[in-house]
Order: C-alpha cells, then structure tokens, then sequence
C-alpha cells in the first residue's frame, strides 16, 4: 500500500501542458520557488517561458464571523499568513492535484487542479459538502508576467485594467507579454492591489534572490448555493468564450481523465511530462521546474520514456527533429531559451544520439515494423555525419587518437555529463579519455555500423585499447579518464560511476566475465546508495557529502559525492548481467535496488524521481524535484531490464556481445 503524500513545503506537484509551460506548487500551498506557478506557459515551445499567473488566495467569508483561509503565503521576513485558517486534511496526486481543507462548521471544501494536454492552461474547481452552507467563496488571483527565471517587483508600468466578455475577463499586463483570460462561473469585481514581499524559502536556500512583488487585478466571488466553484486560466486565445465555465470544465476534465487512465503507471503518466513539442516535431525537457531540452538528457531519457513504453512515435519525431540539427559531428547540448540558437558543448550528447537511434531501430525490429526509407535515410545521414566528424576531429579537442579512442577537452570547457562550471571554474574537466565516453564512441561505432562499415578499423583498434589501458588493477576496476589532460600515460583514478557503463547501460558492453563483475562488485561497495550512484568514491580530495548552499558550494559538490538516480539503470543492468541475467537475479534486483527507490516516489516531485541527493544519509532529495533521465531510468528497469513478458517468461537484457 502506498504510503500517505506529505502535506508539507518540500513536497512538490507538477502538472506539464505538453509545450514545455506547467503549472507547479507545493503540498501545503505555500510557494516557495520562483517557478511555482498556476500558469506558466512557452512561448516558443518548449522555450520562452514565462510566469503569467504566479498563484491565488482563497478564502470563505461569512457576515460577522472571521475570514477562513484556505490558502497560505509566506511573506519577509518568512511570515505565513494567516497562521490559522482552514484544516489542511489532505492531498493527493491521482489523477491531478487535490486539496481536501475542514472548515469551522465541519464542512469540507476540495479543490481539485489540472492543466489540459497540448494546452497553455490550467482549470480548478472547488467543491464543498456538508456543514451549513453558509458562506461566499472569494478568490484573487496574482499575476506577474515576468521571465520564469526572473523575480518581479511593483511598478507602474503594470496594468490592472479588465477587458469583460461574459463570463470571460482578460488581462494584458504588460506589451509583449501573453494576456491572460479567466472564464468564471463567479462574479469578478475589480480590486487592483499589490501584494508585496512574497518571500520563497528554496531560492533563499539555494544563495538566489527570494522577494517579489506581485500584482491582483480583482477577485471573484462565489455565493452560497451556487454548487461547484470553477475558475479556468489561460493564454488569451485558448479558451474559448461561447462555452460556460462549468460545462467547459466538465468537457476538459473528462478528456483529460481519459488520456490520463491510457498510461498503465503511475510511473509512466509521470514520464509523460517530460514529452513536449518542439516546432513541428517532438522533444524531451530535461527536467522541471528550470530545465528545457538538453541534448544529453534527450537521447537517455529517450529511451525509457518511449521505447521501454512503447511510444515508437513519439521516439521518431525526437529523434528526427534532432537529427537537422547536427554540426561537425556534433549535437547541441542545450538551445538557448527564446531565440534557439543551439550550443554545441558536450561531447556525449552525439554519442547518446546514435545509441538511441539503434534503440529505436531494435524496438521497431522485436514489433515487426520496418523503417521507412526516407527516415533511414535521415537517421543514417546523421549517423554518418557524426562518426565522421568525430574522426576528423571538432570542437573543443574532440577527435580519434591514434590508439583508435576519442580524446576531448580544452581549458576551461566542461564537456561529459559531469559539467558543473562556476564562472572560469571547471568542477571537473576530465580533460583527456574519460572511461564513459569510451563505452560510448565505441558503442556508436559499432551501433553505426548498420549504416556504414568504414570505421570497422577504428573500433577494433579502440576496443584492444580501451582493454589494455583502462584497467586499474590495483583497484580492480576502471580508471576514469586516461591521457588525463592529454599527457600520454596519465592516469585519472578517481571511483566514479562513469565507469558502470562499460558493463551495463549500453546496448554493447566492454567488459565480460571477471573484469566486468569487479567493476560492478566496486561500484556497489563504494557508489551505491538507495536513490542511485554516488558521482565520487567517500573520503576521496573534494569529496562532499551534501548537496547545499549558494552558487558555488552546490556546483562544487554536483559532481563530487551527490547522488544520481539516473544511474540506477545503467548500475541494475551491469548487476543482472554480470550474474546471468536470470529470472531469480532480475527478481532479486528489483527488491534490492528498483523496489526502495520507489518509495522516493511520494517524496519531494510526488510521482517523479529527483535530479540528485545528498551522497550521505538520509540522502535528501536535492536540485530538480521532477527529472526526466531519472523516471526514464526507472522506466527502462521497470519496463524493460527487469521486467515479465505477457507469457510470464523474463525478457532478456539486450546484452550484446563483449567487445
């Protein structure tokens, strides 16, 4: 049995629109982050975003008797007001956001919040029952209209002014900014106030700024024997005006319910929040509440969120959107919000690609599709482009050595997954061979082989290399980075999980038999902890056990000791397969390593997996609360590595042949 969501301030909500906007906020109501919203929506999507509606107060008034809360905010110095108000008795996740508060006279009111699918909108209805009746519903929503990684402040440039079309009141607070329309089944009165200080507890403790301003046009009312109380938000334009409020809810809401009730999960409808338009196509956002599409966690999380799931179409659009986009060999790891201009700064993120692209391939053979001409076509000639520009050599120092592995890195440029930069301070710059990028140059090769055979050589020179010169024996497993800094020879042998991928995580693992198992056997001991793997051995230079403080005290420890729960997969995989990868093995690592993090699922993103935690116990959930890779990790091992087949028999692992 599930255990009961925590009605607190560190347990968050999220509700996606599929084009990157959301709308988020915590269990107990009070935001704390500048990305809480109600309506947060892309205006490029999945990118642009900006914070329209930021929230609302609601409360019940009765003649002659105190005002009854049912929200509260949090104000400087760290005020909550109003420090009573309505019993918060409840919250739960399924199928969206719902609120259950008790009233004076033993009443209940819920609330219940979902954002339509494909739609910059949000819709909340409020229901009471039992008690006497008595009573009127007021809500005042708070606006700004400012950039979702912005704080917004009084000012006079804001506009207050209503244009009222029936049920439907629209704002424009600012030139260039979306307006924003509110259908209501509620009497709406203008109230023009701003409401000042709003003071969120997570920038604080993050080192950002914390205080901000926000504007409330007016409120609306709802009086006593009115039934259910509906206010839907949206980008002007998306909510139609010759519907009322009540039976447009009820149509949005059924719809929503039944699209909702497809998904066979909990887990998989939480993967489906990260699935989002980009143009014409499809992408992956990284993550929730401030990432967008970053090329790297695209093409990882790529193939838990669809392919374990079987969302064969959406994998397509990803990957053939993404597939215009090469340059030199290389993928861009991030665009740059509102303009799109991309950045090509990682060296994995092309490497993901091809993996991901020969995923595709395989889920589309095991179901008997075959690929259309014209996409093979596309797939391949980005394939091409990649391998190729990674043996002539491009950006950054990224080229084949002579010894047939990839060599990457310049001064002052982070490049692998472990990117954490302070100003001109590369966390860790694993200038030279780092252990991971081998598994994955030579898994391309060998999974671009399906379209080319002319880099046969190099991936039998590079597999005999990476043998000879990346085993420690003195530890009895895999140095991270070799050549470190490009000084021939040099050796980097720090125990990081970069190395679980030469075993599992791969379609094509570098290691078998004892080598394979004393890399998995290291990791385990060393990396392991119940919400993924450690990113540095305990006790080693630079090693820190929390993630927490300012700027540069929590990129410092990004990659240096905090946990990531993406890298469970790769880890569980390289377990079962080093054991046989038999029905006990797979059972026993569910219980042992899939089960307990399942319990993180009504923990901090409710129904989602966190970006990272704290490498010491109680290993807190840090940084993003609803992160993509890591659900699609844990789709993957649900889905795929350690899961049943419909005749009861275990799947096989797709294990490849030890290079």
């Amino acid at each position: 049995m599930r255990a009961p969501i925590a009605t607190d301030e560190r347990t968050e909500w999220l509700e996606a629109d599929g084009l990157g906007g959301f709308a988020s906020g915590t269990t107990s109501g009070v935001r704390t982050r500048r990305y809480h919203a109600l309506l947060l929506a892309a205006t490029t999507p999945p990118t642009g975003r900006m914070v329209l509606v930021n929230g609302l107060d609601a409360w019940i008034e009765r003649p002659g008797e105190r005002t009854e809360y049912l929200t509260r905010q949090r104000y400087a110095p760290g005020i909550v007001v109003p420090e009573d108000g309505a019993v918060l008795e409840g919250f739960e996740d399924e199928p969206w956001p719902t609120w259950r508060w008790r009233l004076r006279d033993g009443s209940v009111v819920e609330q219940e919040l979902f954002v339509p699918h494909g739609v910059p909108a949000v819709a909340i209805r409020w229901r009471r029952t039992g008690g006497d009746g008595r009573g009127t519903l007021v809500v005042r929503p708070f606006l700004s209209g400012r950039d979702t990684h912005a704080l917004h402040h009084a000012n006079a440039d804001f506009r207050f002014d209503a244009r009222l079309e029936g049920a439907r009141v629209t704002w424009a607070p600012y030139p260039g900014v979306p307006a924003v329309t509110a259908l209501a089944d509620g009497e709406y009165a203008d109230d023009p106030q701003w409401y000042r200080s709003f003071h969120y507890d997570e920038e604080q403790g993050r080192g950002l700024d914390f205080e901000e301003d926000l504007a409330s046009p007016g409120t609306f009312r709802w009086e006593p024997g009115q039934g259910d109380a509906v206010l839907l938000l949206g980008v002007s334009g998306v909510i139609p005006g010759d519907v009322a409020p009540a039976a447009l809810y009820r149509r949005l809401r059924r719809a929503e319910r039944a699209r909702r009730g497809r998904f066979a999960s909990r887990l998989e409808r939480a993967g489906d929040a990260y699935i989002v338009r980009r143009g014409t196509g499809r992408t992956i956002v990284a993550g929730y509440p401030w990432f967008t599409d970053w090329g790297r966690d695209t093409f990882i999380a790529l193939r838990g969120l669809c392919l374990a799931t079987g969302r064969l179409t959406d994998a397509r659009s990803i990957l053939l959107e993404w597939a215009g986009h090469v340059s030199e060999g290389m993928l861009p790891n991030l665009f740059v919000d509102r303009g799109g201009t991309p950045e090509y700064n990682t060296v994995d993120a092309s490497l993901w690609y091809v993996v991901a692209v020969y995923d595709y391939l395989r889920a589309l053979e095991k179901r008997g599709r075959a690929v259309p001409a014209a996409d093979r076509r596309i797939l391949g000639t980005a394939i091409r482009e990649i391998l190729a520009g990674h043996v002539r050599g491009t950006r950054y120092g990224i080229r084949v050595d002579g010894d047939g592995l990839l060599a990457a890195g310049e001064p002052g440029v982070q490049l692998t997954w472990m990117d954490a930069k302070v100003g001109d301070w590369v966390v860790t710059p694993r200038i030279g061979k780092p252990v991971e990028i081998q598994a994955l140059w030579l898994n391309a090769l060998r999974a671009g082989a399906e379209f080319t055979s002319e880099f046969g050589g190099i991936l039998e020179s590079g597999t005999r290399s990476f043998n000879r010169r990346f085993w420690n024996e003195g530890r009895a497993c895999l140095y991270d980075v070799v050549d470190a800094d490009h000084q021939s020879g040099r050796v980097d042998d720090s125990i990081r999980p970069n190395q679980i991928l030469a075993v599992g995580g791969l379609p094509f693992p570098l290691l078998r038999g004892a080598a394979a198992r004393q890399v998995v056997d290291v990791v385990e001991r060393i990396l392991w902890t119940p919400l993924g793997l450690r990113t540095l051995e305990p006790g080693a230079p630079g090693y820190r056990p929390r993630y927490r403080g300012g700027v540069l005290e929590r990129d410092g420890a990004y990659h240096q000791g905090t946990v990531w729960p993406w890298l469970l997969g790769p880890f569980v995989e390289a377990w079962v397969r080093v054991r046989g990868g038999g029905a006990a093995v797979r059972a026993e690592a569910r219980r042992r390593f899939f089960e307990p993090m399942l319990d993180h699922l009504v923990h901090a993103g409710v129904g989602h997996v966190s970006e990272i935690a704290d490498a010491e116990a109680p290993h807190a959930p840090r940084g993003c609360p609803f992160q993509a890779w890591s659900v699609a990790e844990a789709l993957r091992l649900d889905r795929g590595v350690l899961a049943a087949d419909r005749t009861g028999r275990l799947r096989r692992i797709t294990a490849g042949v030890g290079a």
